[in-house]
Protein backbone atom coordinates (compact mmCIF):
# COMPACT_ATOMS: atom_id res chain seq x y z
CA UNK A 1 0.00 0.00 0.00
CA UNK A 2 1.47 3.52 -0.86
CA UNK A 3 2.36 5.33 2.45
CA UNK A 4 1.24 8.88 2.59
CA UNK A 5 1.97 9.94 6.29
CA UNK A 6 5.76 9.59 8.19
CA UNK A 7 3.92 7.88 11.19
CA UNK A 8 5.04 9.25 14.57
CA UNK A 9 5.38 5.87 16.60
CA UNK A 10 5.31 6.12 20.35
CA UNK A 11 5.77 3.61 23.36
CA UNK A 12 2.69 3.24 25.70
CA UNK A 13 2.31 5.83 28.06
CA UNK A 14 4.27 4.70 31.66
CA UNK A 15 2.27 7.01 33.44
CA UNK A 16 -1.62 7.13 31.71
CA UNK A 17 -4.81 8.32 33.13
CA UNK A 18 -7.68 6.66 33.82
CA UNK A 19 -11.53 7.28 34.19
CA UNK A 20 -10.77 6.65 38.28
CA UNK A 21 -8.07 9.58 37.99
CA UNK A 22 -8.53 13.52 38.98
CA UNK A 23 -6.92 15.27 36.35
CA UNK A 24 -5.37 19.28 36.53
CA UNK A 25 -4.19 20.09 32.71
CA UNK A 26 -2.18 23.25 32.81
CA UNK A 27 -0.70 25.48 29.92
CA UNK A 28 -1.57 26.71 26.17
CA UNK A 29 -4.80 27.07 24.45
CA UNK A 30 -4.24 23.71 22.63
CA UNK A 31 -4.08 22.13 26.14
CA UNK A 32 -7.61 23.48 26.49
CA UNK A 33 -9.32 22.54 23.44
CA UNK A 34 -8.08 18.69 24.44
CA UNK A 35 -9.12 19.01 28.04
CA UNK A 36 -12.82 19.85 26.90
CA UNK A 37 -13.06 16.89 25.04
CA UNK A 38 -11.97 14.70 27.96
CA UNK A 39 -14.59 16.91 30.04
CA UNK A 40 -17.03 15.90 27.91
CA UNK A 41 -16.52 12.42 27.90
CA UNK A 42 -16.67 11.68 31.25
CA UNK A 43 -13.52 12.69 32.59
CA UNK A 44 -13.26 14.30 35.74
CA UNK A 45 -10.79 17.07 34.78
CA UNK A 46 -10.03 20.82 36.00
CA UNK A 47 -8.41 22.81 32.92
CA UNK A 48 -6.53 25.82 33.49
CA UNK A 49 -7.67 27.66 36.39
CA UNK A 50 -6.10 30.58 35.79
CA UNK A 51 -6.70 30.50 31.81
CA UNK A 52 -4.45 30.07 28.80
CA UNK A 53 -0.83 29.86 30.18
CA UNK A 54 2.13 29.58 28.01
CA UNK A 55 5.60 29.65 29.42
CA UNK A 56 7.01 26.97 31.82
CA UNK A 57 7.61 29.94 34.48
CA UNK A 58 3.91 31.16 34.50
CA UNK A 59 3.05 27.36 35.20
CA UNK A 60 5.29 27.37 37.80
CA UNK A 61 3.78 30.75 39.39
CA UNK A 62 0.33 28.99 39.33
CA UNK A 63 1.29 25.86 40.56
CA UNK A 64 3.30 27.58 43.69
CA UNK A 65 0.00 29.77 44.27
CA UNK A 66 -1.84 26.37 44.10
CA UNK A 67 -0.22 25.05 46.78
CA UNK A 68 0.16 27.99 48.70
CA UNK A 69 -3.75 29.35 48.29
CA UNK A 70 -2.26 32.20 47.96
CA UNK A 71 -4.94 34.72 47.90
CA UNK A 72 -5.15 37.81 45.47
CA UNK A 73 -5.16 40.98 46.74
CA UNK A 74 -5.78 44.71 45.26
CA UNK A 75 -2.24 45.29 44.67
CA UNK A 76 -2.32 42.22 41.98
CA UNK A 77 -4.88 44.36 40.16
CA UNK A 78 -3.71 45.97 36.84
CA UNK A 79 -5.65 47.67 34.29
CA UNK A 80 -5.80 46.39 31.35
CA UNK A 81 -4.36 48.99 28.41
CA UNK A 82 -5.05 49.89 25.08
CA UNK A 83 -8.35 51.49 26.17
CA UNK A 84 -9.83 48.43 27.71
CA UNK A 85 -10.65 49.89 31.47
CA UNK A 86 -11.42 46.31 33.13
CA UNK A 87 -9.09 44.67 35.95
CA UNK A 88 -7.20 41.68 35.50
CA UNK A 89 -3.65 40.63 37.04
CA UNK A 90 -0.54 39.76 35.39
CA UNK A 91 -1.19 35.90 36.39
CA UNK A 92 -4.50 35.57 34.50
CA UNK A 93 -5.86 35.09 31.05
CA UNK A 94 -7.86 38.46 30.07
CA UNK A 95 -11.14 36.02 30.33
CA UNK A 96 -10.38 36.66 34.42
CA UNK A 97 -11.09 40.86 33.59
CA UNK A 98 -14.05 42.62 35.66
CA UNK A 99 -15.41 45.89 34.96
CA UNK A 100 -13.59 46.59 38.80
CA UNK A 101 -10.92 45.13 41.09
CA UNK A 102 -13.13 44.25 43.86
CA UNK A 103 -15.38 42.42 41.45
CA UNK A 104 -12.04 40.76 39.95
CA UNK A 105 -10.58 39.87 43.27
CA UNK A 106 -13.83 38.23 44.55
CA UNK A 107 -13.99 36.12 41.79
CA UNK A 108 -10.12 35.13 40.83
CA UNK A 109 -9.93 34.03 45.12
CA UNK A 110 -13.31 31.62 44.78
CA UNK A 111 -11.57 30.02 41.39
CA UNK A 112 -7.98 29.92 43.61
CA UNK A 113 -9.77 27.70 46.29
CA UNK A 114 -11.29 25.88 43.76
CA UNK A 115 -8.25 25.29 42.14
CA UNK A 116 -6.18 25.23 44.93
CA UNK A 117 -8.87 21.95 46.53
CA UNK A 118 -8.55 20.52 42.89
CA UNK A 119 -4.62 20.42 42.46
CA UNK A 120 -4.77 19.17 46.22
CA UNK A 121 -6.31 15.96 45.01
CA UNK A 122 -5.75 15.21 41.60
CA UNK A 123 -3.20 12.68 40.83
CA UNK A 124 -2.41 13.46 37.54
CA UNK A 125 -0.87 16.49 35.87
CA UNK A 126 -0.96 17.47 32.24
CA UNK A 127 1.29 20.48 31.02
CA UNK A 128 1.24 21.84 27.29
CA UNK A 129 3.95 24.54 27.18
CA UNK A 130 3.60 26.60 24.08
CA UNK A 131 6.48 28.87 24.15
CA UNK A 132 9.99 29.85 25.82
CA UNK A 133 9.60 33.34 24.87
CA UNK A 134 8.13 35.04 27.61
CA UNK A 135 7.73 38.96 29.38
CA UNK A 136 9.40 40.24 31.92
CA UNK A 137 7.56 43.08 33.85
CA UNK A 138 10.39 45.56 34.42
CA UNK A 139 8.74 47.29 37.55
CA UNK A 140 7.47 44.11 39.35
CA UNK A 141 10.74 42.17 38.43
CA UNK A 142 8.50 38.78 37.67
CA UNK A 143 7.41 36.98 34.16
CA UNK A 144 3.90 37.33 33.15
CA UNK A 145 1.03 35.38 32.06
CA UNK A 146 -0.33 38.30 30.28
CA UNK A 147 0.67 41.40 29.56
CA UNK A 148 -2.61 42.45 29.36
CA UNK A 149 -2.49 45.12 26.43
CA UNK A 150 -0.03 47.42 28.77
CA UNK A 151 2.44 49.57 26.91
CA UNK A 152 5.74 47.65 25.57
CA UNK A 153 7.91 49.83 27.71
CA UNK A 154 6.70 48.11 31.49
CA UNK A 155 8.35 44.70 29.57
CA UNK A 156 11.15 42.97 28.70
CA UNK A 157 10.94 40.22 26.08
CA UNK A 158 12.95 36.89 27.17
CA UNK A 159 13.55 33.69 26.12
CA UNK A 160 14.27 30.81 28.44
CA UNK A 161 17.28 28.89 28.20
CA UNK A 162 17.15 25.32 28.48
CA UNK A 163 18.60 24.69 31.70
CA UNK A 164 15.88 27.30 33.17
CA UNK A 165 12.81 25.17 31.53
CA UNK A 166 14.12 22.13 32.80
CA UNK A 167 14.60 23.71 36.22
CA UNK A 168 10.66 25.36 36.36
CA UNK A 169 9.33 21.91 35.26
CA UNK A 170 11.54 20.32 37.72
CA UNK A 171 10.29 22.77 40.99
CA UNK A 172 7.04 21.87 39.81
CA UNK A 173 7.34 17.93 40.24
CA UNK A 174 9.69 18.48 43.27
CA UNK A 175 7.27 20.75 45.30
CA UNK A 176 4.39 18.69 44.79
CA UNK A 177 6.71 15.23 45.57
CA UNK A 178 7.11 17.67 48.92
CA UNK A 179 3.88 18.60 49.95
CA UNK A 180 2.83 15.03 49.40
CA UNK A 181 5.42 14.04 51.83
CA UNK A 182 4.50 16.33 54.48
CA UNK A 183 1.13 16.54 54.16
CA UNK A 184 -1.00 13.04 53.98
CA UNK A 185 -4.12 14.96 52.27
CA UNK A 186 -1.85 15.59 49.37
CA UNK A 187 -2.37 13.37 46.74
CA UNK A 188 0.94 11.94 44.78
CA UNK A 189 1.04 13.18 41.29
CA UNK A 190 2.00 11.60 38.07
CA UNK A 191 2.70 14.18 35.05
CA UNK A 192 2.40 14.29 31.03
CA UNK A 193 3.98 16.84 29.22
CA UNK A 194 3.73 17.92 25.84
CA UNK A 195 4.28 20.70 22.93
CA UNK A 196 1.86 22.60 21.78
CA UNK A 197 1.91 22.31 17.70
CA UNK A 198 0.25 26.18 17.08
CA UNK A 199 3.20 27.98 15.71
CA UNK A 200 3.88 31.40 16.80
CA UNK A 201 4.61 32.55 13.62
CA UNK A 202 5.60 36.42 15.00
CA UNK A 203 8.89 35.40 16.26
CA UNK A 204 9.33 33.81 12.35
CA UNK A 205 9.68 30.34 11.33
CA UNK A 206 13.15 29.99 13.00
CA UNK A 207 12.46 31.69 15.77
CA UNK A 208 9.09 29.49 16.65
CA UNK A 209 11.40 26.60 16.08
CA UNK A 210 13.94 27.41 18.46
CA UNK A 211 11.41 28.13 21.03
CA UNK A 212 9.45 24.65 20.61
CA UNK A 213 13.32 22.80 20.56
CA UNK A 214 14.10 24.60 23.73
CA UNK A 215 10.68 23.38 25.18
CA UNK A 216 11.47 19.81 24.15
CA UNK A 217 14.95 19.65 25.14
CA UNK A 218 13.58 20.90 28.55
CA UNK A 219 11.33 18.12 29.13
CA UNK A 220 13.32 15.73 27.60
CA UNK A 221 16.00 16.57 30.64
CA UNK A 222 12.98 16.35 33.08
CA UNK A 223 11.30 13.28 32.05
CA UNK A 224 14.46 11.45 31.70
CA UNK A 225 15.72 11.90 35.48
CA UNK A 226 11.42 11.02 36.68
CA UNK A 227 11.57 7.43 36.26
CA UNK A 228 8.39 6.47 35.78
CA UNK A 229 6.71 9.52 37.40
CA UNK A 230 6.54 11.25 34.37
CA UNK A 231 6.12 11.04 30.50
CA UNK A 232 6.38 13.07 27.23
CA UNK A 233 3.26 12.98 24.27
CA UNK A 234 4.65 13.85 21.09
CA UNK A 235 1.34 15.84 20.27
CA UNK A 236 3.84 18.48 18.28
CA UNK A 237 5.64 15.67 16.29
CA UNK A 238 2.55 14.30 14.97
CA UNK A 239 1.24 17.47 13.30
CA UNK A 240 4.73 18.34 12.33
CA UNK A 241 5.28 14.83 10.73
CA UNK A 242 1.63 12.77 10.59
CA UNK A 243 -0.41 15.60 9.64
CA UNK A 244 2.03 17.66 7.29
CA UNK A 245 -0.59 19.35 5.47
CA UNK A 246 -1.89 22.76 5.52
CA UNK A 247 -5.56 21.07 5.89
CA UNK A 248 -5.01 20.10 9.18
CA UNK A 249 -4.57 24.21 9.70
CA UNK A 250 -7.39 26.67 10.83
CA UNK A 251 -7.63 30.06 8.25
CA UNK A 252 -4.62 31.66 10.36
CA UNK A 253 -2.38 28.92 8.99
CA UNK A 254 -1.00 28.32 12.29
CA UNK A 255 -3.46 26.90 15.00
CA UNK A 256 -4.50 23.18 13.54
CA UNK A 257 -8.03 22.97 12.64
CA UNK A 258 -10.50 21.49 14.94
CA UNK A 259 -10.72 17.89 12.64
CA UNK A 260 -6.02 17.85 13.81
CA UNK A 261 -7.13 18.57 17.32
CA UNK A 262 -9.63 15.43 17.17
CA UNK A 263 -6.85 13.37 15.86
CA UNK A 264 -4.48 14.17 18.51
CA UNK A 265 -7.07 13.39 21.11
CA UNK A 266 -7.99 10.21 19.77
CA UNK A 267 -3.96 9.52 19.39
CA UNK A 268 -3.34 10.67 22.91
CA UNK A 269 -6.30 8.29 24.78
CA UNK A 270 -5.00 5.51 22.49
CA UNK A 271 -1.64 6.23 24.29
CA UNK A 272 -2.73 7.37 27.75
CA UNK A 273 -6.11 5.48 28.45
CA UNK A 274 -6.31 1.68 29.44
CA UNK A 275 -6.94 -0.75 26.54
CA UNK A 276 -9.93 -2.07 28.89
CA UNK A 277 -11.07 1.41 28.81
CA UNK A 278 -11.41 2.09 25.04
CA UNK A 279 -15.19 0.71 25.32
CA UNK A 280 -16.12 2.96 27.90
CA UNK A 281 -14.82 6.16 26.29
CA UNK A 282 -16.53 4.80 23.22
CA UNK A 283 -19.96 4.63 24.80
CA UNK A 284 -19.43 8.26 26.39
CA UNK A 285 -18.19 9.95 23.25
CA UNK A 286 -21.61 8.17 21.81
CA UNK A 287 -23.74 9.79 24.67
CA UNK A 288 -22.32 13.02 24.59
CA UNK A 289 -22.79 13.73 20.70
CA UNK A 290 -26.38 12.00 21.10
CA UNK A 291 -26.78 14.53 23.71
CA UNK A 292 -25.61 17.40 21.41
CA UNK A 293 -28.26 16.65 18.57
CA UNK A 294 -30.93 19.14 18.11
CA UNK A 295 -34.78 17.30 18.25
CA UNK A 296 -36.99 19.22 15.89
CA UNK A 297 -40.59 19.15 17.22
CA UNK A 298 -43.49 18.35 15.23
Amino acid sequence: MLRLQTPVTDERCRTGISYSDKIMMLGSCFSENIGVQLKNFGFDVCVNPFGVLYNPVSILNSVERMLLNKQFSLEDCVQIGAGDTRFCSFSHHTSFAREDAEAFIAEANAALEKAAEDFRKCNKVIITLGTSWCFRHLERDFIVSNCLKRPAAEFRRERLRVQETADALQRIIDLCADRAAEDPEFVSKEFIFTVSPIRHFKDGAHGNQISKSTLLLGIEEVVANAENSADYFPAYEIVMDELRDYRFYAEDMCHPSAQAVDYIRERFLAWALPVEEHQKLEENIRRFRHSQHCHISR
